[in-house]
């Protein structure tokens, strides 16, 4: 069975075709780091991890670029927050870093590059003055707009009608706009104060000089960028002018993903991309769970409690185009579903290296049950990237090594190649999904840097009692395990083993 994904440009379920049968454009609408990720954030990205996964199993290149945004108001309104940062600049790295943290905590494949709007000014900048040039673009008072009216499919992604959108872009824009409708490709001066108050934590007060953002010189003055232009300029310096898919959230469509369509294919004359994939929202409490509502559970925390392995688990029941329920029944759920797989597959490891692996004999029904796995699971990864299908392939798989192994007490003895293709095609096929079962990918860094967290509090006490031997014994016992570490003003840092 071909892959077919589910394109919201056509409203239909259709055959996927690159336009390099060997290679696969993908480009992800990333974050705006102005907060700490959450699971909202990671249910995107686990998915658009499947899918490349998934594509690469196909056979296909895939070249992944997935964006930061680190130019916005948001992030403005936290400088001086919480020694984030005291500049926007600043702020934006804090949470570029703890995003890339997460990302590797949640075992996602890196994308090919991650690119970031403050580094691609000019290429905004030369788009804008394109789409000026053939007068889809006006300016206006130092800012710069796009006019919807010139380019006659505007609406085609949301199905909208332009007599029926509404105006876009803040209040104050009105007076200087000639449709409603038309949004800001390039925004005057920097950023307002009154942005900065509506996105200020609550409680926090910056005072009679709030914070200011970044600005760039440009033709028609000083100024930022506008959201949408941005990942116009960003996903077609990396990959071309058209995209083989464009994957973001559900609340994207419009305006930013209508946006990104009139403003790229004006300026180009080229389909922007050719399938558009989004992904439904994550709830929480029946409200989705984001950052604005103050509704979420943060990546570390919710791997802090539960692993890499449950987690992706619960993000991977549902398929990316499904909504989600966050809540303690669907997360011991998951848990439930994980620790059947693991005890499945470690059960046939240790049968496998031990005496009791026949090398005669044959369990057609496992092998059988096996081959049916697999079929199934190619089956629900290529109907649309289907995760809630495949994953209960997976379980299948368990179930048939639960049955083999319970049949063959009595025998004492089990299908050796039966096993091996029970493991492999858990190993393999759970790859697919992100799974490791050959260990917790962030779970014995966790409690490794726990334990050495502990023993230096311990050191530290000593110290503080004179016992400076016994504190330069315990610093050289880690040491001698490849631990390193630093004392410095603020306390004492260490640096794990790679690999840890």
């Amino acid at each position: 069975m071909t892959l077919h994904v589910t394109n919201t440009l056509t409203g239909e379920k259709e055959p996927f075709e690159p336009q390099d049968p060997e290679n696969v454009l993908l480009y992800y609408c990333g974050l705006t780091v102005s907060d700490p990720p959450h699971l909202g954030h990671a249910r995107s990205w686990v998915h658009v991890d499947v899918m490349h996964r998934w594509l690469e199993y196909l056979g296909y290149d895939v070249r992944h670029v997935e964006n930061f945004t680190d130019v916005n108001e948001k992030i403005v309104a936290r400088i001086g927050e919480d020694d984030l940062g005291e500049s926007e600049g600043e702020v934006a790295e804090t949470y570029i870093q703890r995003t890339i943290d997460d990302m590797r905590s949640l075992n996602l494949l890196r994308a090919e590059v991650y690119p970031r709007v403050s580094e691609h000014v000019p290429e905004i900048i030369d788009l804008v003055e394109t789409l000026i040039e053939k007068d889809y673009a006006y300016e206006s008072n130092g800012s710069v707009y796009f006019d919807v009216t010139s380019f006659e499919e505007y609406g085609k992604l949301s199905n909208q009608e332009l007599d029926e959108i509404e105006s876009q872009g803040d209040p104050d824009e009105r007076t200087e706009k000639r449709n409603p409708a038309d949004f800001a490709l390039w925004k005057a001066d920097g950023v307002d104060p009154d942005a900065i108050d509506e996105h200020s934590h609550e409680g926090v007060d910056h005072g009679e000089t709030p914070p200011e953002g970044l600005t760039w010189d440009s033709p028609w003055g000083e100024g930022r960028p506008g959201w949408h232009i941005e990942c116009s300029a960003m996903s077609m310096t990396h990959l071309g002018e058209t995209l083989d898919l464009h994957v973001g959230g559900r609340d994207l469509v419009f305006p930013h993903h209508e946006n990104e369509i009139a403003q790229s294919e004006a300026a180009t004359d080229q389909q922007f991309a050719n399938y558009w994939l989004h992904c439904e929202l994550f709830q929480m409490d029946d409200e989705k769970m984001s950052s604005s509502l103050g509704n979420f559970v943060t990546v570390d925390e919710a791997i802090d409690r539960w692993g890499t392995n449950v987690m992706r688990t619960f993000l991977t029941a549902g398929s990316y185009n499904s909504k989600q329920l966050y809540a303690d029944e669907t997360i011991s759920e998951a848990e439930e579903r994980w620790d059947q797989l693991e005890r499945a597959y470690e059960a046939a490891v240790d049968v496998l290296d031990s005496p009791q692996a026949s090398s005669k004999v044959d369990d057609a029904t496992l092998r059988d049950e096996i081959d049916d796995a697999r079929a199934a699971f190619t089956t629900a990864m290529n109907d649309d990237f289907n995760t809630r299908e495949a994953q209960s392939a997976l379980l299948s798989v368990a179930t048939a090594i639960n049955r083999h192994l319970e049949a063959v007490d009595a025998e004492d003895s089990s299908d050796y190649r039966g096993l091996r293709r029970a493991v492999e095609t858990l190993e393999e096929l759970g790859d697919v999904l992100g799974l490791s079962f050959t260990g917790e990918t962030t779970g014995s860094a966790t409690l490794a840097g726990d334990v050495v967290e502990l023993i230096l509090d311990v050191r530290e006490a000593e110290r503080d009692a004179g016992n400076y031997d016994r504190a330069d014994e315990l610093r050289d016992e880690l040491e001698a395990l490849g631990i390193e570490v630093q004392d410095t003003d603020e306390g004492a840092t260490y640096r794990l083993p790679s690999g840890e």
